[in-house]
């Protein structure tokens, strides 16, 4: 499995950063729409709302990317695309809060 380098990593948990999740609609197109999210390990977690775009997306076809960039000069960025999975040991905790899921995205 692969892992984040340490610069990618720290540039990953500088600050908070804002991230570009890209999912596959039904029909094949693009779907980016901007996450937070945490680093655990080498795993990227996010959570978004029960009944969005992005998590029936994800649900279907687990495919996803997320480019995280920094504004500011001399610029940069990372790309990551993998897998994205439910975290069902969290769900029922989650689901207390409100109708949020939470899922994991291993690189690959």
């Amino acid at each position: 499995m692969p892992t984040f380098t340490d610069e990618q990593r720290a540039f990953l948990l500088y600050g908070t950063r804002t991230g570009k999740l890209a999912t596959v609609r039904k029909d094949g197109r693009p779907h980016v729409v901007p996450v937070w999210f945490t680093l655990d390990g080498d795993t990227i977690v996010f959570t978004t709302g029960e009944h969005t775009v992005k998590a029936a997306n994800i649900q279907r076809d687990a495919r996803v990317c997320l480019c995280v960039d920094d504004e500011t000069p001399p610029y940069a960025y990372i790309m990551i695309e993998g897998m994205a999975t439910a975290l069902s040991t969290s769900m029922k905790r989650v689901k207390l809060v409100g109708s949020v899921l939470m899922f994991m995205l291993s690189i690959s």
